[in-house]
């Protein structure tokens, strides 16, 4: 990057990163999460040390917070409340150290062996409290860093801070902390919330903030909040030395720091708690690292808007930004083109990530989103990572419109859209890329669920020959396997098993695995249930060419009668069971011995509260996945529906639930918030 390219691009990300402090710190509005937020100012600072020059007084990573609301009394605090740079890696803590060493050795002092006082980076809102001999006088925010709001009426109900020391103090002290909010009285608070029709809160980050800055007192009393010590404002040796001395004076500090004596110790610890961060009633961001010794932070001083002293070891970020170098277009199992970034490659929680899903072309519509753009990126656990916003003010003027191919990448064929629907298509039925797609579908782990056969391996057999549909899986020999590559002896007759295994499937996983365009798991065990009682005798093992003369006679009327089954997904799996090409394949597979077992609700699951309730999950549940969910309602019997309507019984709002939970309201359908749906399930 040229320094004019670098002056241009820190304009940009300076007046980007303003934007969205000033809409935090002064209109409680997060415009952009604080994780893309961190990726932003890490840019920002990383270009800042290639080119020191262009450092001005207004950058972020000057000062500390944005503007104080003008509704509160302002205070001038009596020391400035700075914030900490980040470290999101073990290499980035590791240079930290070594500058603070350099540091001293260009400055003419030595540093004694460092030890380091590790802290839960709370995630909350910052407040200073003032007391004069032990008595509390004055409590205020950070605001700007040097000048906050003053809001002691509403700290005072908080019920962890002393109003009185416990120990005779003469004199003024400071204490500084963070106030936040418990997972559990968010809980509580939006259960609340719930049944007297009023907004839940988005998190803890946002009801402890909002909470201090209100007007009445009684509202701040209604959250419950909770304050940590991080710092005492008066003289002390060491960081751990403070952090006694302020439990003595009837404060509550984090049980969990710790001193550590090495980077290695440091290291590990944050770790640890990056795993272990969930069992807490509290969120955590990472660990704040401060050298213990207090006589050193005078010396070591204060860069920019942060001290030399300390660090804020986060962990790894669900969200970062990055740029978008080009768009590509994959060929799915039912021939849909799917568009998929190629990204500068950037690390988002644990993992560096190069390529993100764009869905289709009305999503890219609807993010605006052009190739050479700056976007926020998404990454939480194992979900695939998506664009989730585009950060227009960083245009340059050089981005390209993103456009479909006219013709299938794969195969040349050309590419059209289906009438009614989002979704283009390749038009030719036998691409290799379709072919492919369906036959790894089809041993996947939520279909047939055949060990050894992946995405590779099916590709493999494809191109040597040995596979060419469905139906040649269960042809497959150890002979055949043996002499290809990645096959040894033992790995070919594991293979061989394990599709041996998998001859006699239940109705459901095998209706799913056809791959039959509209259907997925939940629409595989409607149908099911519809053949199972066609049939009249539940729980019997029964051969594909019993379901292909029932699925010869259910006509799309009766397709229609099931629940959430619309025009679109009736004539799909109509037309499936019509087509010569694909009624071949199924019998085929009846003559390699493949069967089906059509299963019988349990007699637990008749007597259960879900037992045929259907259930909307809008939100994120804190105690389990959505998956694991998902089938402990099909497992008691229950269903579980895409969208909100007159049929549904439950709706679960979990964390930041969506429009659904407004559309259950308008309907009078029941709302049950996660921890009455585990008493439920359980």
């Amino acid at each position: 990057m040229t320094k004019i390219e670098a002056k241009n691009r820190i304009t940009k990300l300076k007046q980007e990163i303003d934007y969205h402090r000033y809409n935090y710190h002064v209109f409680d509005k997060e415009t952009i999460s604080p994780a893309a937020l961190d990726s932003l100012k890490n840019e920002l600072f990383k270009l800042e040390q290639v080119f020191p020059d262009l450092i001005t007084s207004d950058s972020p990573t000057q000062r500390v917070g944005g503007q104080p609301l003008a509704k509160f009394k302002k205070v001038e605090h009596s020391k400035p409340m700075l914030s900490l740079f980040d470290a999101f890696s073990e290499s980035d803590i590791r240079d930290w150290e070594k500058r603070v060493k350099n540091y001293a050795d260009g400055n003419g002092f030595r540093l004694p062996k460092l030890d380091y006082y590790c802290e839960l980076k709370l995630d909350g809102l910052a407040i200073t409290l003032k007391y004069q001999d032990g008595l509390l006088i004055e409590g205020a925010t950070r605001g700007d860093g040097r000048i906050g709001e003053e809001v002691t009426q509403n700290i005072k109900t908080i019920d962890s801070i002393p109003l009185q020391l416990q120990e005779k103090v003469k004199g003024t002290i400071e204490v500084r902390g963070e106030a936040i909010m418990l997972k559990s009285t968010l809980e509580k608070l939006n259960k609340y919330y719930l049944k007297i029709g009023k907004a839940p809160l988005a998190n803890t980050r946002n009801g402890a903030a909002g909470s201090i800055r209100q007007l009445d007192s009684k509202v701040t009393a209604e959250r419950k909040l909770v304050f940590y010590e991080y710092d005492l404002v008066a003289p002390a040796k060491t960081r751990e030395e403070a952090d006694k001395a302020c439990q003595k004076l009837g404060f509550k500090t984090v049980k969990y720091n710790r001193l550590l004596h090495s980077m290695d110790e440091v290291i590990a610890f944050r770790n640890y708690w990056a795993k272990q961060r969930d069992k807490l009633d509290f969120n955590i961001d990472g660990v704040v690292v401060k050298i213990n010794q207090l006589d050193l932070w005078a010396k070591l001083g204060i860069v920019g808007k942060a001290p030399r002293y300390a660090m804020a070891y986060k962990f790894a970020a669900e969200q970062a930004t990055t740029k978008i170098l080009d768009v590509i277009w994959q060929v799915g199992r039912t021939g849909t083109l799917t568009p998929t970034a190629v990204l500068d490659t950037v690390l988002v929680g644990g993992a560096n990530i190069s390529r993100a899903t764009l869905h289709n072309m009305d999503e890219i519509k609807r993010l605006g989103l052009k190739i050479g753009d700056t976007v926020v990126i998404e990454r939480a656990g194992d979900v695939i990572p998506k664009v989730v916003q585009v950060l227009v003010n960083l245009r340059s003027g050089k981005e390209k419109h993103i456009s479909v191919p006219k013709r299938c990448p794969i195969c040349a064929s050309p590419v059209a859209q289906v009438s009614g629907e989002v979704a283009y298509r390749c038009t030719n039925k036998r691409c290799y890329a379709v072919a492919l797609r369906g036959l790894e579908h089809f041993v996947s782990k939520g279909a047939l669920d055949i060990d050894g056969l992946g995405p590779k391996i099916i590709e493999q057999l494809m191109n040597v020959g040995l596979v060419r549909s469905l139906a040649d899986i269960y042809t497959l020999k150890k002979e055949d396997l043996e002499n290809l590559e990645r096959f040894a002896d033992r790995s070919a007759d594991n293979l061989v098993s394990a599709i041996d295994s998998r001859r006699q499937v239940t109705l459901s996983r095998f209706l799913y695995a056809l791959g039959i365009r509209h259907i997925g798991e939940e629409s595989a065990r409607m149908l099911a249930k519809l053949v199972g009682k066609r049939l009249g005798q539940p729980e019997k093992r029964i051969k594909i060419s019993e379901l292909i003369k029932i699925m010869e006679v259910i006509s799309l009327e009766d397709l229609g009668q099931i629940d959430d089954f619309g025009p679109i997904v009736s004539r799909s799996i109509y037309d499936f069971f019509r087509d010569s090409h694909n009624v071949q394949i199924l019998r085929k597979l009846e003559e390699h011995g493949v069967s089906l077992l059509v299963e019988k609700t349990k007699k637990t699951a008749q007597n259960s509260s879900v037992y045929e309730k259907v259930f909307v999950l809008t939100g994120s549940l804190a105690g389990l996945t959505r998956e694991a969910a998902k089938a402990k309602i099909r497992e008691l019997g229950g269903q579980i529906a895409s969208a909100v309507g007159k049929k549904v019984d439950y709706v679960v709002a979990g964390i930041d639930p969506g429009g659904k939970l407004l559309e259950a309201k308008k309907l009078g359908i029941k709302i049950i918030t996660e921890s009455e749906f585990l008493k439920l399930i359980k």
